[in-house]
């Protein structure tokens, strides 16, 4: 790379504010002094700082005075976020056990720890858990019955992530029985006298669809005890997840879950109207859409009741959602099979998010399994590489595509809870870097300038060779 043609493109661009000028002129001196590092965003493998901040010119300019600046809600304008008129391209990760960590004071700092280390190496969306149904720890301990102590727990994971400049997708419940979820809400149920034989009639029954509504209602009109600020009020959230990885098995033809997802998504919009509204689906392809079947991964999946384009044209969903798990889905056999479907799997929903949906999509879970057959760091790196680099591919066209959060970050001594997809910063320098640096590449995008340019001001040009140059 000519460094001398870099700057004279970069400066070319510097017109459209003080702003964009700093922040590149930040990125700059960063580069040029830690090319061959591996040293981005202050992180420098002893977890010291405390912000995402560019460590060697604070004095020039600080990424938290930017972000305190515009801590507004996040929004949406056609196929981008938005935060405060900038676009806001996600780099995030899955951290669903905050709220019962927090619930103990023992295990608290585990919250602080995963926050800070997301925060230093750019991470700043975290996907997580808003209940725990009938459980240990159970924030839910009945319909509408809650635990006041779990839920200054989430209180503190709430003001905890603002500490660390990171906002939050908040899922409202599990469709599998981890945490409760589905089954649990049919337990109640049951045990109230209704006559159930599914679980599947967490969708159709009208007491389970007003047990969940209450459940909703009692989290978004929440006032947090540590910042006295409503959660449908406070910018820290990013957005409501509807459920996790809803399926509804007993009908192939989607007829019930898209009934459910049409009623909660527009109840969740009239208690909050402030806050973006995801599903949480995997992404399948149903009866609606038969000629992008050929994108799923398995037979089943188009029998699991979900309908991926069918499902985001409902009305009061922002955003789209899609999960990817080829070790589960495909073969748990690690392969090169893997990456192809990864790529081929996040192509076509961009391409379905432009042309079908006009919103932006988050492939909100992928990883694999350090206990898959073949496993090593090295195709992991692989992955979270194909997965950065087609987010990339979208972003720097204006695309749909706009973010990822891995599945999952660990901070070390969380070993009993760790599912074999845990990412643990501390044991992982290679893969840290990658995400350092994808960080540092969307932070680029995200400061340029305004959605007034979308993509026709000289920005594009001007950090072209910056931005995705794939060695930087």
């Amino acid at each position: 790379m000519q460094k001398c043609s870099v700057l004279g493109s970069v400066f070319s661009a510097m017109e459209t504010c003080k702003r964009c000028f700093l922040l590149s002129l930040a990125f700059l001196m960063v580069f040029f002094e830690n090319l061959g590092t591996n040293v981005v965003f202050g992180f420098n493998g002893n977890y010291k700082h405390h912000s995402p901040h560019f460590s060697t010119i604070q004095g020039i300019y600080d990424m938290k005075d930017v972000e305190d600046d515009g801590w507004q809600m996040v929004e949406t304008k056609w196929n981008q976020f938005i935060v405060n008129g900038q676009p806001y391209y996600v780099n995030g990760f899955n951290t669903y056990w905050l709220m019962v960590m927090a619930a103990d004071q023992s295990t608290r700092g585990k919250v602080s720890e995963v926050f800070q280390q997301a925060s230093s190496v750019g991470l700043t969306v975290c996907r997580t858990w808003a209940f725990n149904d009938g459980q240990w720890r159970a924030l839910q301990k009945s319909p509408s019955v809650y635990d006041e102590e779990v839920f200054k727990a989430l209180d503190f994971v709430v003001s905890e992530a603002k500490k660390y400049k990171i906002r939050l997708i908040l899922c409202l419940v599990n469709n599998w029985d981890a945490y409760g979820g589905k089954p649990q809400y049919v337990k109640w149920g049951k045990a109230a006298g209704l006559n159930l034989t599914s679980d599947d009639e967490f969708f159709s029954h009208p007491t389970l669809r007003s047990y969940y509504k209450a459940h909703v209602k009692a989290v978004l009109n929440r006032v947090n005890t540590s910042t006295n600020i409503t959660y449908k009020d406070d910018p820290t959230i990013f957005a409501w997840e509807l459920m996790n990885e809803p399926r509804c098995t007993s009908d192939p033809s989607g007829d019930t879950l898209q009934s459910w997802i049409a009623e909660m998504a527009v109840y969740v919009k009239s208690l909050d109207a402030k806050h973006l509204v995801e599903i949480g689906v995997e992404g399948f392809y149903g009866p609606s859409a038969p000629a992008r079947a050929q994108f799923n991964p398995n037979s089943f999946a188009t029998q699991v009741g979900t309908d991926f384009i069918r499902n985001h044209q409902t009305l009061g969903v922002d955003f789209a959602s899609v999960h990817i798990y080829a070790d589960s889905w495909i073969s748990q056999t690690i392969s090169d099979a893997h990456l192809q479907f990864t790529t081929t799997w996040m192509e076509a929903h961009i391409e379905d998010a432009e042309k079908y949906l006009g919103m932006p999509v988050i492939f909100a879970e992928f990883g694999v399994s350090s206990k898959d057959p073949g496993y090593n760091s090295s195709f992991r790196d692989a992955l979270i590489s194909t997965v950065y680099k087609t987010v990339l591919n979208s972003t720097k066209k204006g695309g749909s595509g706009a973010g990822s959060l891995l599945w999952q970050l660990f901070p070390e001594g969380m070993d009993n809870m760790d599912d074999g997809y845990a990412i643990v910063l501390a044991k992982s320098p290679s893969t840290l870097n990658l995400i350092s640096l994808h960080s540092s590449k969307l932070a680029i995008f995200n400061s340029m300038c305004s959605w007034k340019c979308h993509w026709g001001c000289k920005k594009k040009n001007a950090l072209e060779t910056i931005i995705y140059h794939d060695d930087l």
